[in-house]
């Protein structure tokens, strides 16, 4: 069995460490850079980083601060934000990256998605959904629709459905994240996760609502996620990654560990 994994965020806006609750009321929370290499010094599995108003603010990627986070650790690293093209996807793996994630740019050109599996390898090519509840309906009868611009615009688009797509057009591994969990500290969308792990074959990484180690357990579980992200939980220090590790490995949850 393939151990699961502790996947870091970090939110950035104006190249500093952001934090929000449902995308709204951001906060500048600290440096980036510092938060990367003290995850990476207490084992964390992998690290995202999105620029979160990249791609409402309709510009690119700071590279200067991507760079500077790759110089600090040596685990998979996972870029997104305003990625629109090729060549934005390339300069990212020149400043370091090692994944680009897609999110509003591919749900608006499609296409995206095939053209950089095609060109990075789709091990390398990570979709990401935000995702939020709604009534189901015809558009989206799972009930859960695809918005895009930081939450900003409702696609009326189904999210499993566009999960499987983006598999079918090459996307390698889907992270799942649910605003109406986001920064909640309450709990993954565990129904929305398992829905999108069972709907596609590759894997499935739970975004949005982690506030205790058993928020990862159930997630990685119940939710049939391969990877669970945390932000808030590490970044206010209220448990390290060493400990969320200790945990999981008490349930059972076999993960990657230091010793």
């Amino acid at each position: 069995m393939l151990s699961k994994r502790v996947v870091a965020c970090l939110d950035v806006k104006d190249g500093q460490l952001a934090k929000s609750i449902k995308f709204v009321d951001t906060q500048t929370i600290g440096d980036p850079v510092a938060k990367a290499r003290q995850y990476y010094q207490e084992g964390l599995d992998e690290l995202v980083f999105y620029d979160i108003t990249a791609s409402s603010d309709n510009r690119n990627i700071m590279l200067d601060v991507v760079a500077n986070v790759a110089q600090e650790i040596f685990i998979p690293f996972s870029v997104g934000g305003g990625i629109r093209t090729l060549g934005d996807a390339d300069a990212l793996l020149r400043a370091g990256a090692e994944k680009i994630n897609v999110n509003s740019a591919a749900v608006l050109r499609p296409t995206l998605i095939k053209d950089c599996a095609q060109a990075i390898g789709a091990q390398n090519t990570v979709l990401s959904m935000d995702v939020r509840q709604v009534a189901p309906n015809t558009a989206c009868p799972s009930g859960y629709e695809v918005v895009i611009n930081g939450g900003r615009k409702a696609m009326g688009l189904d999210a499993i459905q566009w999960a499987k797509e983006g598999c079918a057009l090459g996307a390698g591994e889907i992270v799942v994240n649910s605003i109406d969990a986001d920064g909640t500290k309450e709990g993954y969308e565990i129904n929305l996760t398992r829905w999108v792990s069972e709907a596609v074959s590759v894997p499935v990484v739970a975004s949005g609502g982690a506030g205790t180690p058993a928020h990862l357990a159930e997630v990685l579980t119940e939710g049939k996620a391969d990877a669970a992200l945390v932000a808030s939980m590490v970044h206010y220090g209220h448990f390290t990654i060493s400990e969320i590790k200790a945990y999981l490995t008490e349930q059972g949850v076999k993960v990657r560990t230091l010793y």
